[in-house]
């Protein structure tokens, strides 16, 4: 978004006048074309069927750039990324989502330095002519991070983004400072990645808390809409070991759902052996999602139901690393 100087409101941004707000793009030494898809929304309207648009534009286009810069806004951005995460495998470009906290127009935005940043890295090659950092990440306030290992935690400063269980991919300091031990590469630099947009988005999420009701649960566990649940628990994976709360999860493993226990903690793991209550979960059919994020869940999950029908395989799958998106 810009701000217009009549009247002082948000409007969508003409990408074809990029070169006039971040004039410093023009100092690099390669060519910068920009798309703008119509019509430009807000982030919080952001559906899947997005994510499909972008993957398809993105492999159309994949053999005529050395990576893609998608701006975004930043309430959705991790979604966003999560879910490009596994819509590529075997990626050997970068993907970098970048936004910002203030509009572009205004003189103390944040949104000219995360783009020339994430220019500069989404061109970064090695001595080898191969992408530094062949994955889709988030650049913020001078952090580059996996984006399927971020969380939107600030709504007001800049450091917006935080990727507590993953340290980050790379530093912009004076120099940009790569963390290559952290860094995914692909199998093969020679292939072209693979694309997924078959996506089944039958999932729901629930949120543990206090004096959560058995309708509640009952209606998000065992609905006929539902094909998979992510349980967001508490600490390391706990929840409420009242009967009924146990009957209902039970219940809802007999009827195939496939149940994710992620933790409501901003850092830390998932370890339902560590309490009698995780312990509970795990016997009635939950499995655990580890140290992921809930949008990282998410991305996974629409990945995987799309991808297969057995719910059995997707429960194995889920507990393997598929792009760096739990500690293993």
């Amino acid at each position: 978004m810009k701000q217009d100087p009549v009247d002082q409101t948000l409007k969508p941004f003409n990408f074809n006048q990029i070169i006039q707000e971040v004039p410093e793009l023009s100092k690099f030494a390669f060519k910068i074309d920009s798309y703008t898809f119509d019509p430009l929304i807000d982030s919080s309207d952001v559906e899947p069927a997005l994510w499909k648009s972008i993957a398809k534009l993105i492999r159309d286009k994949f053999d005529s750039y050395d990576g893609f810069v998608i701006l975004h806004g930043t309430d959705t951005m991790s979604y966003s990324a999560s879910a490009l995460s596994f819509m590529f495998k075997g990626l050997t470009k970068p993907i970098v989502f970048t936004g910002s906290q203030l509009p572009i127009g205004i003189p103390r935005t944040d949104g000219k330095e995360n783009l020339i940043s994430a220019v500069e890295i989404a061109s970064a090659k090695d001595v080898n002519g191969h992408a530094i950092v062949p994955e889709v990440s988030i650049f913020f306030n001078s952090i580059l991070m996996r984006g399927n290992r971020t969380r939107k935690v600030n709504a007001e400063n800049f450091n917006a983004f935080i990727s507590a269980n993953c340290q980050s991919l790379a530093e912009a300091g004076i120099n940009i400072r790569y963390n290559d031990n952290v860094i995914r590469h692909p199998d093969s630099w020679d292939k072209d990645p693979e694309i997924f947009t078959d996506l089944d988005t039958r999932v729901s999420i629930l949120k543990i808390h206090p004096g959560i009701t058995p309708q509640v649960v009952s209606n998000i566990l065992c609905g006929p809409e539902t094909r998979a649940v992510i349980i967001e628990t508490y600490g390391s994976g706990n929840a409420t070991s009242k009967s009924w709360f146990l009957d209902i999860v039970k219940e809802a493993d007999k009827m195939g759902k496939v149940m994710v226990n992620v933790t409501q903690c901003l850092s830390g793991s998932v370890n339902m052996d560590l309490y009698a209550t995780g312990k509970s979960l795990e016997r009635a059919g939950v499995v655990s999602g580890h140290d992921s994020t809930t949008e990282s869940a998410l991305g996974k999950l629409f990945y995987l139901l799309g991808m297969s029908k057995n719910n059995n395989e997707i429960k194995e799958m889920l507990d393997m690393d598929l792009r760096g998106e739990i500690s293993k």
